[in-house]
């Protein structure tokens, strides 16, 4: 009975209480009466009633005035009201119930069938808009459910993309030095070469290599080895004051420099500074042959791109300046223009 909806039966005659309880037992809801309209109303203000079957004809204050004061109060404005009257059926009395703000009304003598099924009409609206509010609820909880799921997705969304970004930027990158790795550089290269074929610029490229430097390795161990590199790198990368510009380690000891709009002097002037630079840094190299410190060759090259060519051309003749530079006793800069490179101009691939 606790989850049966409540009906309020509102008369100031205990007999008529009683039979209207009598009449309405069998409808499923929990009745409760009161005597007066100020009763009624401290009820109301204590429990939510599906309907209220009030008296017209009250001592004190009458069924319309209480109505009225229902009306007026937030908790009891939209309850229900069915009047229970005996007095008459004239249409001035029955609007003035209405305005009051009856739904129905009912005259005594009551007819018990037409009682009941009134009553459970009104109960199936109650039962039908709790139904309704506990969807909205249900629906608003899901709603706001839906929200924080979205969130989540949206901010689980925008943290892989940010390790997306972060694990295409790994596979574009050298762990060691931090250098754009080999991969990147060819594609840059493919890039830039487009770019200088169609603006008509020059492209240079220079190709450093570290001397003696498995002879680095064998005497002073990796782990110094990869300290080296690190240096190394950081030397190789600061002359380079242009976005487009790129340093690149090819492999091993060996790094590539590409220079956009650069021709074949301007390439082998960062050449020649930066291998100042690594001299500067004062190395310490037991086993070098160039003055007991680390040293690094170059090879330079520069061309500005035509239709007949490729990209491997440019990194051909940049392997073979530096092989040159090399056998010419190392820690030097050699420059060779791409067009007196007759063997890479024919088998580009270095």
């Amino acid at each position: 009975m606790s989850d049966f909806p409540k009906i309020l039966i509102v008369d100031d005659k205990a007999a008529n209480l009683m039979a209207m309880e009598g009449l309405l037992e069998e409808v499923g809801a929990n009745l409760l009466t009161a005597s007066s309209g100020h009763e009624a109303l401290a009820l109301m203000l204590k429990h939510e009633f599906a309907l209220v079957l009030l008296d017209v004809q009250m001592p004190d204050m009458d069924g319309f005035e209480t109505a009225a004061l229902m009306r007026g109060m937030k908790q009891t404005r939209h309850l229900p009201i069915i009047f229970v009257t005996a007095i008459n059926k004239e249409d001035e009395h029955i609007f003035r119930g209405y305005d009051a703000g009856a739904i129905d009304y009912l005259f005594k003598p009551i007819n018990p069938v037409i009682l009941r099924s009134k009553v459970e009409v009104f109960l199936k609206i109650y039962r039908q808009q709790r139904l309704l509010e506990k969807k909205t609820i249900d629906l608003d909880q899901k709603v706001e459910e839906l929200l924080v799921l979205k969130a989540q997705m949206e901010e689980t969304n925008q943290q892989l993309e940010e390790a997306n970004q972060q694990l295409e930027a790994l596979s574009r990158t050298d762990s060691l030095t931090g250098l754009a790795n080999r991969r990147q550089f060819k594609e840059v290269l493919a890039a830039e070469w487009r770019r200088a074929l169609r603006n008509g610029n020059s492209l240079a490229l220079i190709m450093a290599d570290i001397d003696a430097f498995k002879a680095f390795n064998d005497t002073y161990g990796h782990l110094a080895g990869d300290d080296c590199l690190r240096t190394i790198a950081l030397a190789l990368r600061s002359p380079l004051m242009r976005p487009s510009d790129l340093a690149a380690r090819f492999g091993g000891e060996e790094f590539v420099i590409l220079l956009p709009g650069t021709d074949l002097e301007g390439g082998a002037f960062i050449a020649e500074e930066i291998r100042q630079d690594v001299e500067k840094l004062a190395i310490t190299h037991a086993g070098s042959d160039t003055g007991g410190l680390v040293t690094m060759s170059f090879g330079v090259t520069a061309v500005q791109p035509s239709v007949e060519l490729v990209d491997l051309n440019l990194v051909c003749t940049a392997d073979k300046a530096l092989y040159m530079a090399k056998k010419e006793g190392k820690n030097r800069c050699v420059a060779m223009p791409l067009e007196e490179d007759s063997d890479c101009l024919t088998n580009p691939e270095p």
